[in-house]
């Protein structure tokens, strides 16, 4: 089993930037892909970006230019550093991990941007 923890949500003022960070811990073997999804009250899970243990990195096309994965296979970590956030940025953001051909998800950080 592989636990995932994220910290770094927060409430923040449109325009503002906030980092996220995930730690991956357990039966670590061999991690492919670390990742964000978000999830905003009343619709979907979407993909936020995905970065593979060679650096290889997958934004929707929405959140180029303002978000930033990042990834240290050393430490088992994955950050997400958002820029230029928008209300409708608002949601929980959830680490994600695939591994061996299974898939784990973090509990989620809570996102609000509002002024």
């Amino acid at each position: 089993q592989v636990r995932l923890v994220e910290s770094g949500g927060a409430l923040v003022q449109p325009g503002g930037s906030l980092r996220l960070s995930c730690a991956a811990s357990g039966r670590i073997v061999s991690i492919l892909v670390m990742g964000w999804y978000r999830q905003a009250p009343g619709k979907q899970r979407e993909l936020v970006a995905l970065i593979t243990n060679t650096g290889s990195t997958n934004y929707p096309d929405s959140m180029k230019g303002r978000f930033s994965i990042s990834r240290d296979n050393a430490k088992n970590t994955v950050d997400l550093q958002m820029n230029s956030l928008k209300p409708e940025d608002t949601a929980v953001y959830y680490c994600y991990v695939a591994q061996l051909g299974n898939q784990y998800w973090g509990q989620g950080t809570q996102v609000t941007v509002s002024s």
